[in-house]
């Protein structure tokens, strides 16, 4: 089976801001890119017995580029191979992003390594050359930057910031144009690292193999005024059939991460770092221990993938891995406690948006309990507080990187913008799955209250909706949503298990009876033949029952297993070229969703024959940007959103398996 082509490859990527991506077939076809899709150009060069070769970037042009052979995207590590002039070059993007510790996890950095091995039994002399334009620190190129020379221990790093630093000071940005940018080329290693003109350092290196002799640091620059950029030259040396190889270090402090509640807070590596100097000396001294680390969780974890869904799900489980955490920021409260907020990015910017929650948490309930809890302690602290007065959950709490309060809607959050089933569905739903992974209900008894009011909010208008919004909310809003009508009935159930594991024995009962009930009325209400409907006053139409698999996942068993048996059926004729549709209405594919409704089959045929549209948009569309979660999946081409953390939801399936559900949570530090 060929390699899976990406429609974008992530190179640096760490958080919200600091994540670069190529969406190029080759490394040298494109500018490398923030994930929005505006250039933040990196270089490599290599001169091969004083030749020189592209093999990152587009420019300069009129280099030629080393062939590249292969390409490798696995959870942590991004790994191209490159052929020419009597070598083998390995590049290799390591982001050390380890769920189960939180330490490492926190880091906001990626290892670039650079590796050389001659080919033709002859001896080749090798140096690398790499760079990063400044705009890494900027929100666009008429913004002046400082940079600098900064030492740490006994080696120095190259620092660039924007000259104004508006520390926490803009929502609604894909970029940051706060905190400092680093580059760090470790002693020992034969480089020289510049900051200068990226047109000058790159000439110099591929025509005489030198740097320019001094830094150009006198006065703050916009990069439309020169194009600087933050350099290193390596000298690999005279390279035979014994590897040779080097590596750097880019790094990005942001100073504050996100404000919480009016709080300011850093991110959580600086628990244990007094600043960013300290940080880095780790990351250099551990280099080889993280690196074996980031390895063999990448081999387990495909394997593991593997034989749960299929090669398919395991590549496309690989992909996103990277991109689900860098969709979110890992900081640290004044209590010393985690907080872990997602952004919207691309669609509504928002920070803890609890519908983008709910679809990524299988990510967490499989890799780190404690995570999934670090960001819904905010949403519920918030909605026990005199500032969210309503019955039901919220939506978010801000506009990233501020959370201080629910904005989807508008100032006056009227209902027509709120998501109230949803979002209480949502809540209930994530805390009983908690639960089941701790064994205990000791997370939620804080926040009894809230349980009570949203499940009886559940009881009162979850059955058949109102004309509301749901997750989907791109489609609109509809009433008698028999998908969100699983949810509640569903979030009634979590509710009862919620009850039973804290005690109350005759609450849980009632409860699982009421949801009982209720599942039978739906079955009723929704049937249409040979499937269930979209709405239940809609006859002939249908949807993706995705919010179903939780019934297995979490064993109420409330519904039929004819009702699941038939939904299977039924998407297996009606699928699309490239996906699933979510209903009737479009052909519209969330590839989040389909996972969920494919892990509702019996079989694991017919899972993966769910899941081969998913991986052929994958690897064929147009749409060359960081996987995107909603398609035309009859043509294969993006609706909307880019690089969302939701695709963290293809690892539910991971979850229908209870032993690997229990053998990774378990190694949450």
């Amino acid at each position: 089976m060929k390699s899976l082509r990406p429609p974008a490859v992530p190179l640096v990527a760490v958080d919200p801001y600091f994540s670069l991506w190529s969406s190029g077939d080759k490394l040298t076809d494109e500018k490398t890119k923030h994930w929005s899709g505006s250039n933040v150009p990196m270089c490599g060069i290599v001169r091969i017995d004083g030749k020189p070769f592209r093999f990152i970037g587009a420019d300069p042009g009129h280099f030629p580029a080393l062939e590249q052979t292969s390409l490798n995207v696995l959870p942590t590590r991004t790994i191209y191979t490159f052929a020419g002039a009597g070598i083998n070059l390995t590049l290799t993007f390591t982001t050390p992003a380890l769920p189960h510790d939180l330490d490492i996890l926190s880091w906001p950095l990626t290892y670039v390594n650079f590796e050389a091995q001659a080919t033709d039994g002859k001896a080749h002399s090798v140096s690398i050359y790499f760079d990063i334009l400044t705009e890494i620190a900027t929100l666009h190129t008429a913004q002046k930057v400082l940079w600098s020379r900064v030492n740490i221990g006994d080696f120095t790093a190259l620092r660039v910031g924007s000259a104004d630093q508006p520390v926490l000071e803009k929502t609604h940005t894909e970029r940051i144009d706060w905190g400092f940018f680093y580059l760090v080329s470790p002693s020992g290693q034969k480089s020289v690292c510049m900051a200068a003109n990226c047109g000058e350092m790159r000439e110099n290196f591929a025509t005489a193999g030198t740097m320019p002799v001094y830094d150009d640091l006198l006065t703050p620059r916009s990069v439309a005024a020169g194009w600087p950029a933050l350099a290193s030259a390596i000298e690999l040396g005279s390279v035979s059939k014994t590897p040779a190889s080097a590596f750097l270090v880019l790094a990005y402090d942001d100073v504050f991460s996100v404000e919480l509640f009016r709080r300011r807070l850093p991110g959580y590596w600086r628990k244990k770092h007094a600043d960013i100097g300290s940080l880095l000396r780790t990351a250099v001294a551990d280099y080889s221990k993280v690196l074996e680390r980031c390895k063999a969780f990448d081999e387990e974890i495909v394997a593991d993938m593997r034989a749960a869904g299929g090669e398919q799900y395991a590549r496309l489980g690989a992909l996103v891995h990277r991109q689900v955490c860098a969709a979110h920021k890992l900081a640290v409260d004044f209590d010393g406690s985690a907080k872990h907020f997602p952004k919207e990015n691309y669609s509504g910017g928002f920070i803890a948006t609890v519908d983008v929650h709910y679809p990524t948490s299988p990510f967490f309930l499989l890799f780190n309990p404690e995570l999934l809890k670090a960001q819904l302690t905010p949403v519920l602290d918030y909605s026990e507080s005199p500032h969210w007065p309503y019955p039901f959950a919220p939506h978010d709490l801000g506009d990233y990187p501020l959370a201080n309060g629910q904005t989807y809607g508008g100032t006056d959050l009227p209902m027509k913008y709120q998501m109230p089933v949803e979002e209480c569905g949502n809540m209930l739903l994530m805390l009983a799955a908690l639960a089941k992974i701790e064994g205990n209900a000791q997370y939620v008894q804080k926040y009894w209250p809230l349980m009570q009011k949203w499940s009886g909010y559940l009881k009162e208008k979850g059955l058949d909706p109102d004309n509301q919004l749901c997750t989907d909310d791109f489609m609109g809003h509809l009433a008698h949503n028999a998908n969100l009508s699983i949810k509640a009935i569903l979030g009634i159930a979590a509710y009862g298990y919620l009850c039973k594991l804290s005690g109350k024995e005759d609450e849980a009962a009632q409860n699982h009876a009421l949801a009982k009930e209720l599942a039978g009325k739906w079955t009723k209400m929704a049937d249409d033949g040979d499937h269930f409907r979209l709405a239940f006053d809609k006859e002939g139409s249908w949807s993706q029952k995705y919010n179903l698999v939780w019934d297995k996942l979490l064993g109420f068993n409330l519904f039929p297993a004819e009702v699941a048996k038939k939904e299977v059926a039924f998407y297996l004729k009606n699928q699309q070229p490239y996906g699933l549709p979510l209903d009737s209405r479009a052909a519209l594919c969330k590839n989040d969703w389909a996972v969920w409704s494919a892990t509702m089959a019996e079989s694991q045929a017919d899972f993966e024959a769910l899941i081969a549209p998913l991986y052929k948009f994958a690897d064929e569309t147009k749409s060359r940007v960081a996987l995107t979660d909603c398609y035309w999946c009859d043509r294969g081409e993006i609706r909307a959103f880019i690089a969302r953390s939701v695709v963290g939801g293809f690892m539910i399936k991971m979850l229908s398996d209870e032993k690997l559900w229990k053998k990774w949570s378990s190694r949450a530090k």
